[in-house]
């Protein structure tokens, strides 16, 4: 395993991220614990999570997933830099909508998911929480408050973002550097070879600012995964299919630009992302051990310049970064 520094932090962290977002949900609680286990082994130390997710398993019910595990495990929690979420209801609408306070991340909310995430965790930190998108509602004033808060007691060692702009990025950290406070060190954002779109801003911004970035959906949704036979897998199914069907020129081109070099196009799709500037490591969503495990053979694959050069061809971005992507 390969390690890097979290943004601007000192605490190193694998550049292979585990996502359990299908931990309940598409993964049983059997197959999620073995997956952490087998991710212990292969040395990848930063799992990512949030309090909403559990798919059809209800909301929350990662989280719980993890903490039986560490509870199964003693001594393994201080082997793992945990990182969670808060933003999204935990409870479902009504016929009128949200109910009050279920959603942002007011200081209310903040303090109240905190408790929460860690109860179903079972442990006694978080040491990254991030904002899981933009609360435009809130000044950065009370959010910061919020989070002071939690780093005073102990329940969060650091913050992070996701989905967020980078002049939400260059607000945050501007109002947490007059209040004598770390700021944001992570964005978790929508990064892959055929979703660009961050390079044109965010990613200027995070680097400026110190901030490590996480993608997210690294093989845009199966498309970049090279297909599967499992007729239930997401790349078969949904919307990913409609994509792959309105991109199967591309995905074709790319899927052979792989078999060329004797590399399997899912790895290819992570290792092109870790030679990217900024990047601290995309997060994988594996279902199984398996797909953890040819994951990370991403870390074998040595990218040249000429390589890359042949893989924005192939899904060009969007001309490098603001204004000069669209202006002189």
């Amino acid at each position: 395993m390969d390690y890097t520094h979290l943004g601007r932090t000192g605490t190193q962290v694998s550049r292979i991220i585990l996502g359990t977002m299908n931990f309940g949900d598409r993964t049983s609680e059997e197959d999620s614990f073995a997956i952490m286990d087998r991710a212990l082994e292969l040395g990848v130390n930063f799992f990512d999570t949030a309090n909403a997710y559990g798919g059809s398993g209800g909301r929350g019910a990662t989280e719980e997933i993890i903490g039986r595990w560490f509870a199964a495990r003693p001594g393994v929690r201080d082997d793992i830099v945990l990182a969670t979420k808060v933003h999204s209801p935990m409870v479902a609408p009504t016929d009128d909508g949200d109910v009050v306070n279920a959603r942002g991340a007011s200081a209310w909310q903040t303090r109240r998911e905190a408790i929460g995430s860690l109860r179903r965790l079972q442990t006694d930190r978080i040491d990254l929480y991030q904002f899981h998108h933009i609360d435009r509602h809130i000044p950065w004033e009370e959010m910061w408050q919020a989070m002071e808060l939690l780093v005073s007691r102990g329940e969060v060692v650091y913050t992070g973002s996701s989905n967020f702009a980078a002049w939400n990025i260059a607000q945050a950290n501007e109002i947490a550097k007059q209040r004598h406070f770390l700021g944001l060190v992570s964005e978790q954002s929508l990064y892959n070879l055929a979703h660009r779109t961050i390079e044109l801003e965010v990613i200027p911004a995070a680097r400026e600012y110190g901030l490590g970035i996480l993608p997210w959906s690294p093989l845009s949704g199966g498309l970049l995964s090279g297909g599967s036979s499992d007729a239930n897998a997401r790349s078969n199914t949904g919307r990913a299919a409609q994509t792959r069907a309105e991109h199967q020129d591309q995905v074709e081109a790319y899927e052979r630009f792989a078999q060329e070099r004797g590399w399997k196009p899912a790895a290819l799709g992570l290792a092109w992302l870790l030679h990217q500037p900024g990047v601290t490591g995309p997060i994988i969503g594996p279902r199984t051990v398996a797909q953890l495990e040819s994951a990370v053979t991403a870390l074998d694959i040595e990218l040249s310049a000429d390589d890359l050069h042949a893989l924005d061809e192939i899904f060009p971005g969007p001309g490098g970064q603001a204004p000069e992507a669209y202006a002189w």
